[in-house]
């Protein structure tokens, strides 16, 4: 910690405008201030500002939870767990796995009220090697970080409500279009981007409380056409699957439903009164779609068998509507899936490109400076360019298919393992920083409880499937985890060639430097200094 803090006075009383440590240790913070190479307020500088209220950060959360999987996965899960009872268990336990989740980042989030989410929580409780947590998150972010599934969902809804039997390269033209048009929304008109999460946002909302409102009626009897809507809660656990397996790759889908609970946490440095906001925003959204995650189902269930949820294909909400309604509502249900699609890519693209943008500011990615960039308009534009560069290449290159579906469940398993590090970084914390103040500390057996769903996570995916086939045949079920493992391990040699081999072979230490840009965002650049008469 000496060390460290040595390092950040000699950066901060250099000649690249920073403030003088002395002038610094005046300023009255109750965050931590010594996480990363640079101050609080440098890191929070520059950018379009504090411009999010409460509203529109739950919108942040609510948006980037509810995609397109509520409208989907619960067909395949009742497929799995063979029952009413055990699905909607599952949902219950998911919510309760994501609430605990949750606890944990707002922990972190109102002790360090910063953008960047698991990259500054990481860099807090993993200090040691030097850069080596930066990396490994970096390249997980950057590497696994596109957005191509929500723009292909897009492009299938819309074909599907047309009527229209498309090529594979006119669906991903249009998911191309996609991808293209929010990426130029985010830049060049930042405010219509935030306004547009918060209508699509409200959008996904009123779509959701129409499909449990019309489940009400149903379950009171006023659809002729579904005589006996109890049928599906007698002897809910009927049929219960008896082995393991698939119940850990049915919570697994869950989870994924629930994805996005953190969202809000990537981008503090433009949320008003971050800590006070967050604690707010984060328990609002979440709760607000768990529950009607759980109505959602008990309208799917009020309708259909259980067997007939099953056998609905991809859209059980399609389904749904085409029971209650019509094949009208149906083709207008794909529509709107393809709009709650269109909101989610819209979100998570504003998200992850603040991710981009506060590794840019770490010095971790090349050329730090035109990454770290927010012309014209103050949004993270070169931020959002690295998040179209592997979502475009995603869309185009990789087939429909298993191949599309093996990338996507090799970009889910790093994501488990950066989020165990992180709770077991709390933990560490606690011990070895008991007296940190800490806004709001979450009961350890919360802490422990999402510890324990993470290391479920990283363990179900091994666990032999029926007949040893997994979901992306004739692919081994469990390569997706190998080669997610594969991209974390490259990061390690990452980092060791460029923090610790280059440096010992060239003779020279890689030393920080901020290097403002002109609208006030710091960035940390890596300069060679000469080390040849120093004894290695």
């Amino acid at each position: 910690m000496a060390e460290k803090s040595v390092e950040r006075s000699v950066i901060e009383a250099g000649s690249d405008g920073f403030a003088a440590e002395g002038d610094r240790s005046s300023q009255e913070h109750t965050h931590r201030d010594d996480v990363g190479n640079l101050t609080f307020d440098q890191y929070t500088a520059g950018g379009l500002g504090r411009h999010l209220g409460i509203f529109s950060t739950v919108s942040l959360i609510i948006g980037r939870i509810i995609g397109t999987g509520i409208f989907s996965t619960p067909s395949s899960i009742v497929n799995g767990v063979g029952s009413v009872g055990a699905a909607m268990l599952l949902w219950v336990l998911g919510l309760l796995l994501s609430m605990a989740g949750l606890c944990v980042w707002l922990e972190f989030a109102c002790m360090i009220p910063r953008s960047g989410g698991e990259k500054v929580y990481l860099e807090a409780a993993y200090r040691k090697p030097r850069m080596l947590i930066t990396i490994v998150f970096a390249v997980q972010a950057i590497v696994l970080g596109f957005t191509a599934s929500g723009c292909i969902v897009f492009a299938s809804n819309v074909i599907n409500a047309a009527g229209y039997t498309a090529t594979e390269w006119e669906k991903r033209g249009i998911a191309i279009g996609v991808i293209t048009f929010i990426t130029i929304i985010h830049t060049f008109f930042p405010k219509l981007g935030v306004h547009g999460m918060n209508f699509f946002s409200v959008l996904k909302i009123v779509l959701l409380l129409f499909i449990v409102v019309t489940g009400w009626v149903v379950l009171g009897g006023g659809i002729s056409s579904i005589p006996d809507p109890h049928a599906s809660f007698r002897n809910a656990f009927e049929g219960s699957a008896t082995s393991g397996n698939p119940y850990a790759t049915a919570l697994f889908k869950v989870l994924n439903s629930f994805a996005g609970w953190s969202n809000a946490m990537y981008v503090l440095n433009e949320v008003k009164d971050p800590v006070r906001t967050i604690k707010i925003a984060g328990p609002l959204g979440l709760t607000t779609c768990g529950i009607l995650y759980i109505m959602a189902n008990v309208s799917y269930f009020a309708a259909a068998t259980p067997q007939e949820v099953a056998e609905s294909g991809t859209t059980v909400a399609a389904y749904f509507m085409d029971k209650v309604f019509g094949k009208s509502a149906k083709t207008a249900m794909s529509v709107l899936v393809a709009l709650s699609a269109f909101g989610n890519v819209l979100t998570v693209t504003f998200s992850q490109s603040r991710v981009n943008l506060e590794l840019a500011k770490e010095g971790v990615i090349p050329f730090p400076r035109f990454w770290a960039s927010s012309w014209p308009f103050g949004s993270p534009s070169a931020g959002l360019l690295l998040h179209f560069i592997p979502s475009f290449i995603i869309i185009v290159a990789i087939p429909f298919g298993n191949a599309y579906n093996f990338i996507l469940d090799v970009e889910g398993y790093p994501g488990s393992v950066i989020n165990f590090l992180v709770v077991a970084g709390l933990f560490y914390l606690r011990w070895t920083e008991p007296d940190t103040h800490r806004p709001f500390k979450v009961w350890w057996p919360v802490a422990v409880f999402y510890m324990v769903g993470q290391a479920f996570q990283l363990v179900a995916p091994f666990l032999r499937p029926p007949g040893g086939i997994g979901d992306t045949p004739p692919l081994s079920y469990w390569l997706y985890c190998v080669v997610g493992l594969g991209v974390l391990a490259a990061s390690v040699v990452y980092w060791f060639v460029w923090w610790v081999a280059a440096p010992k072979i060239g003779k020279y230490t890689l030393k920080p430097h901020n290097e403002p840009l002109a609208d006030g965002t710091n960035v940390v650049v890596y300069r060679r200094s000469p080390t040849k008469f120093q004894d290695f």
